[in-house]
């Protein structure tokens, strides 16, 4: 048996991020089989015990997920060609009023927000952004089985052997997809139900099949929804929500 980076380790137990990981490492808060380690690059044995200080754990209570119903109109991530990122939406005023988390709006919860699932510029709905690189991970890790819902208005015909491909048969970038839920929402609504997130994987498999995405809304991300959040609106996942 080999040993692995203990970041490497900790990212796929779950534990942290990479970054995170080495961010606790250097501060002396990660012990394997009950002995500290400090030493950035040091590697354990798979089945070894992993466990974090209690500063480490308080570090990651603390960290906040905010969910936004993103407009048309705003990139996920970094400001791009002159189009202004969804994190701008997030103040004090913008904040939904039936928000039930007992936080306090802080500009700190604006610190190292990242993306989990980006949503392209032309569609709205749910967007996660997070200072937990445990959800990160969980949502878009190599290994994410979280699923996302959304609903596509389409143009264009679709017969049923059309409607299987959406579901399994289809392939993007050389690379065959991963089988998806497609389903007809009402007569010009599809709803979609995938497990990965190509780069705007939905309108290129519209194309596919001879469909035109004129409208595009992510509804859920595993099990929360987006529900009545209205649109260039967020709120905080509380305590008690998980993915």
């Amino acid at each position: 048996m080999e040993k692995v980076r203990i970041s490497k380790l900790m990212s796929e137990r779950g534990l942290c991020s990479r970054r995170e990981a080495d961010s606790y490492i250097e501060r002396g808060w990660v012990k394997v089989d009950g002995v500290v380690v400090s030493e950035l690059g040091a590697k354990a044995y798979p089945d070894q015990v992993i466990t974090l200080e209690r500063a480490a754990q308080a570090q990651q209570t603390s960290r906040v997920t905010i969910l936004i119903n993103k407009p048309v109109g705003y990139v996920s991530g970094q400001a791009e060609k002159g189009y202004t990122p969804a994190v701008a939406l997030i103040d004090a005023r913008s904040r939904d009023a039936n928000d039930r988390s007992p936080l306090r709006f802080s500009r700190a919860h604006l610190q190292g927000l990242a993306v989990a699932g980006r949503l392209d510029i032309d569609s709205q709905g749910l967007l996660v952004l997070t200072q937990d690189g445990r959800i990160a991970r969980q949502l878009i890790g190599e290994d994410s089985d979280v699923d996302k819902e959304y609903l596509v208005r389409v143009q264009g015909r679709l017969d049923e052997r059309g409607l299987a491909l959406l579901n399994h048969g289809l392939s993007l970038d050389g690379k065959a997809l991963r089988p998806a839920q497609v389903r007809w929402q009402n007569d010009d609504q599809l709803c979609f139900i995938l497990r990965e997130g190509k780069k705007r994987q939905i309108r290129r498999m519209c194309e596919l099949v001879g469909l035109r995405v004129v409208g595009l809304k992510r509804v859920r991300i595993g099990r929360i929804r987006l529900g009545n959040l209205p649109q260039g609106q967020w709120r905080y996942l509380r305590d008690d929500e998980r993915f």
